[in-house]
């Protein structure tokens, strides 16, 4: 019986743009791994981390550090949240070695690339719903909160900004594409910024013309958001505002302070306040400090108990090259949904993505709840606000438009 470390590889932005959430990342899997190395490890060898830093995210960077996890450190599995950029090229060294590449990546592409030939990307799997869901949840969520009367909107017109990404443009045109059917009336097509060194105020400014009564901004980094909600907050135009998941960084909210207060923050995979949850993030605060964020390493950390318990139920682990092993292991993560700090992860057998709640389920036990904050202030834990049955705050008005109303 072998006793030698199985070591997991895993590609994060310790440095760029996505430092911040690169640093949670590494926090969330090097916990998971000192959790099932107390426990014993899988079935009797203990899990070791090897981290790549892959700071521009470009699809060169992550494919050399790919290949290096796999030839260099012989990694039986690659787990990390996202990387943006490298458009699943990465998954061509990962699937000539035949092991398992667990990411977090949220981007519809990898449902395609998954169905473009399933044999060979057998051990791909994506963490989260595709990016496509942020954009048909945020028109549900908006219109859950309109039709419930949570929140009398002026009128019916929404505003859609989004960042230079494929991400955040995917996320903005499915947007645009659904609100109708919702009852809503695009102010204009979705506004992409190719460069985010912008005026702002200026843009702002051009919104205002439009007198939209909601405004989603689908850009990710949070030092990004943080810049614009500044320049929104100098005057605030009179709407609900919605900045993409990066707002939910503790970064944000360092910058922005007490101004961060009524925004709605939305995220396709984040972190439950039931009691898993809170134990959850008392550990990991407890572990990583006061101001970490359990809401984003909890993404590897949930994909990495996934993955020991598939392993173990498969008979062990697969090294690079041993593709029998890990087609059990995939097998195994299809078959079995497991209940996480997240929520539910169960696997589409297709897509090989977890099924968002609700927008692609109406069974909460069924699919990864897409949770909806509203940033309260700086010291305290952004309010889950939606959906059923997870919330555990209710909306409020904005400041600025209880001011305005």
């Amino acid at each position: 019986m072998r006793t030698d470390p199985i070591r997991i590889g895993s590609m994060v932005p310790l440095t760029g743009t996505s430092a911040s959430d690169g640093r949670e990342f590494r926090n969330g899997l090097i916990m998971a791994a000192d959790e099932i190395n107390a426990r014993g490890g899988i079935i009797g060898r203990r899990v070791e981390p090897v981290f790549v830093d892959t700071g521009s995210q470009t699809a060169e960077v992550v494919v050399r550090a790919a290949r290096g996890l796999i030839a260099t450190h012989g990694v039986s599995a690659i787990i990390n949240g996202y990387n943006i950029g490298p458009q699943n090229s990465e998954y061509e060294p990962i699937a000539d070695a035949g092991i398992i590449y667990i990411h977090h990546n949220t981007l519809l592409q990898h449902h395609d690339t998954v169905a473009s030939d399933p044999e060979r990307y057998f051990g791909c799997f994506m963490g989260d719903p595709a990016e496509y869901w942020y954009g048909q949840g945020f028109i549900k969520f908006i219109s859950w909160l309109r039709d419930t009367g949570r929140w009398k909107p002026r009128n019916r017109r929404i505003a859609v900004i989004s960042g230079p990404k494929p991400y955040s443009i995917v996320i903005a045109n499915a947007m645009d594409a659904c609100a109708q059917q919702f009852g809503w009336t695009p102010a204009f097509p979705p506004r992409i910024m190719r460069s985010l060194k912008t005026d702002w105020c200026a843009l702002l400014d051009e919104v205002r013309v439009h007198d939209p009564a909601v405004l989603a901004f689908t850009h990710f980094h949070a030092g990004d958001l943080a810049k614009f909600h500044l320049e929104f907050m100098r005057r605030p135009l009179p709407v609900l505002l919605y900045l993409q998941y990066g707002a939910l960084h503790k970064s944000f909210s360092e910058i922005v302070g007490a101004q961060g207060r009524g925004t709605i923050v939305g995220t396709m995979i984040g972190l439950l306040r039931d009691e898993p949850g809170r134990r959850f993030t008392e550990a990991y605060k407890a572990q990583f400090g006061p101001h970490s964020t359990p809401e984003i390493g909890c993404q590897p950390y949930v994909a990495l108990h996934h993955y020991a318990i598939a392993a173990a139920v498969a008979g062990g682990v697969g090294d690079p090259g041993d593709f029998a092993a890990n087609r059990r292991i995939a097998a195994a993560l299809l078959q079995l949904p497991y209940r996480s700090v997240a929520g539910m992860i169960r696997y589409h057998p297709k897509w090989q993505a977890a099924v968002p709640y609700p927008d692609a389920t109406s069974d909460p036990s069924m699919g990864l709840p897409h949770l909806f904050y509203q940033l309260h202030d700086p010291e305290d834990a952004p309010a889950l606000i939606a959906p059923e049955p997870f919330a555990d705050s209710t909306f409020e008005l904005p400041p600025w438009l209880a001011t305005s109303s």
